[in-house]
Formats: structure tokens, sequence, C-alpha cells
């Protein structure tokens, strides 16, 4: 790529608007039509390089159908994982659920928007005629026949609960920076992820034995017979933390652990190697040698940041040399430092 100082600082508008130049691989595929989303996640599936012994940890996640929790610093491929194994194993979509200190088990497995449907049914029954509105109210308590209720409309499943839905096939979850979570989440977490079942209350105490519901894929429906959500192949879920916390013995014992190791030299190469083409120029090997080298000091940082780097500036896109090294500390600067 050429560097291209799109922006000028100047507030004014040029005569010639710039041409954007083409983003980095591991950026491309956002917002884009169903097949360009494939052919990105198949470009993003080939480029992942997992660490020593990881596959061995997913491969025994797999038989033993069992979560696997990867624990490791920021920006070290963890929640990267999951798109890969998917893409090889045909598990379809990876559903995502990012956790944070307000996450709960109920958001996880659906959301009933009993709001939304108290006031579009207000706002229906205002339109009706007054007979109309006589007839409907008979129907709702049950002493006429009449359309169905509206209730699978507000009834959203969310990723955990997309997760464990019926299929032919595992579906893949990833469960996000669970360290994060409240300090019961975890335990909350360990009744489902043992049993692979739950119960929508509002549906299980509905008229109709079968309600159709969204499920967290858009586009995607799934009917819920007797309020019960309960799967037939264990999803596949990737469980992350950055180990900031501990987790309970009861949690940790259902799931396969895997600490991601720290990354060497040899591994950056074959990651910048699959993303951008081998190490073979001087600027290249410049901004490995250091990164590597403040990896090996303590230092917090990532693998994309690594990657940003080496995109902008390997070979002659940026001629100035104090320019370059303004770019190369705003690139790689470490993680959770002012």
């Amino acid at each position: 790529m050429n560097w291209t100082p799109y922006y000028r600082g100047g507030g004014q508008l040029p005569d010639v608007l710039p041409e954007l130049s083409a983003p980095p691989p591991w950026r491309s595929g956002r917002n884009r039509s169903n097949g360009d989303r494939a052919e990105a996640t198949n470009t993003f599936a080939s480029t992942y390089r997992p660490s020593p012994g990881l596959v061995d940890a997913v491969n025994a996640a797999l038989h033993l159908r069992r979560p696997l929790l990867l624990t490791g610093a920021a920006g070290s491929g963890k929640s990267s994982l999951i798109e890969q194994v998917a893409f090889e194993m045909g598990l379809g979509t990876v559903l995502r659920w990012h956790i944070t200190s307000r996450s709960t088990l109920g958001e996880a497995l659906y959301r009933y928007d009993a709001l939304g449907r108290i006031h579009a049914r207000t706002l229906r029954d205002a339109e009706l005629p007054r007979e109309a509105r006589r007839a409907l109210r008979k129907v709702r308590r049950g002493d006429a026949a009449g359309p169905r209720d509206d209730i699978g409309d507000f009834v959203q499943l969310g990723p955990l609960g997309t997760a464990l839905l019926p299929a032919e096939r595992p579906r893949a979850l990833l469960i996000d920076e669970v360290d994060k979570a409240d300090l019961d989440l975890p335990s909350d977490l360990l009744d489902v992820l043992e049993r692979g079942r739950f119960e929508i209350p509002e549906l299980a105490r509905h008229a109709r034995p079968q309600v159709r519901v969204r499920t967290a894929l858009p586009g995607e429906t799934y009917t819920v017979e007797h309020g019960l959500v309960e799967s037939t192949e264990f999803p596949f879920i990737v469980l992350t933390s950055n180990g900031e916390r501990d987790f309970p013995p009861p949690f940790l014992r259902r799931c396969v652990r895997f600490d991601m190791p720290p990354l060497d030299r040899t591994m950056l190469s074959e990651i910048i190697a699959a993303h951008l083409g081998a190490v073979d120029d001087p600027d290249t090997d410049d901004l490995l040698t250091g990164f590597a080298e403040g990896i090996r000091n303590g230092e917090h940082l990532a693998v994309d940041q690594l990657l940003n780097a080496v995109f902008l500036l390997r070979g002659a896109t940026v001629h100035e040399t104090e320019q370059r090294e303004r770019l190369r500390k705003l690139l790689l600067r470490e993680l959770g430092r002012g």
C-alpha cells in the first residue's frame, strides 16, 4: 500500500476527494452481503495460527462435549480461534456473547419484551371499532375463538439460547471475557452447561403449546414447544478469560482449560506471513524484533498491533524517518498504560 494523507488538518475541502485504499485483510468483510461475509470468513479461518497444544485442547473439548476455557493476555488470539473451528467443522455462524459486569444468564438465554407487547396491543385495539374490541376481549378471556396470540413476536432467544437449539451439528458460541462477569454468573451457568436445556416460563404458561420465536441470528426463527428449549447436539463453546479473577472449582471442572502461551518470534513471524506475506524485508524484521523483545520484557501488547504496524510501515510507504517513528510509537503503544 502507499501512505496517503487523507486528512490534512487544514479544514479545507479538496478539489478532488481522495480515494480510500483497500483495508487490511483482517478488517474487511464487515457489513457485506452473505456471500462476501462467507468469503471473508474463509480468508480469516485460513490465516489464524493456533498456539502449540491448542489443537489438542479443541479436540478434547469436542470429544467430551465440554466448553473450552482459554486464558491469556488480551490480543493473544483467544476469541479468534472459534472462527477457524466453526469454519473447518461447518458449524455455521459463530454466536457471540460479550460479557460485562452487568451481564446475566437470563439475557443470554432469551428476552421477553412484555412492555412492547402491551404497547403494541394497546395501539392495535385503539384502531378497532367498538364491536371488534368487545369480540377481541372475549377471545382473550377464552370465551370465543379468534386469531393467535402474538407473544412470539416479542420473544427473542439470546446467543446462549440460540446455541442450545436442536441442530444436526453443534452450533458455535463464544462467551468472551467471562472473567469480567458478576461473581455469580459462572455458577449460574453450571446447570445450563451441564444439562443443555432451559425453560421459557412465559411460553410454558401460554395456551398454545407451540410458539414461533426469533433467534439471535438475523432472519432465523424457531418453534418452541411447551416453553422448553433442549439441545440435541451440545454446542461448541469457547469461553475466554484475561486471567483477572479465579473461578469456582465446580465451574472449572466442567471445562477443558488451556492457557495461551506467550508469543515468541517464530509464532509472530508465522502470523505475519499468514496475513501479509513472508517476513523478508528489513522494515518488517525490525518491527517484529522490537515487538518480540517488548513481550519478553513483560510489555502488554496485542498481535493485531503488530499487524497494523507492519501493514502501514513495511516497505517504502512512509518515507520520513520522524514520521515513521511517530507512527510506530502510536501503533505499538503498550496496552493498559497511560
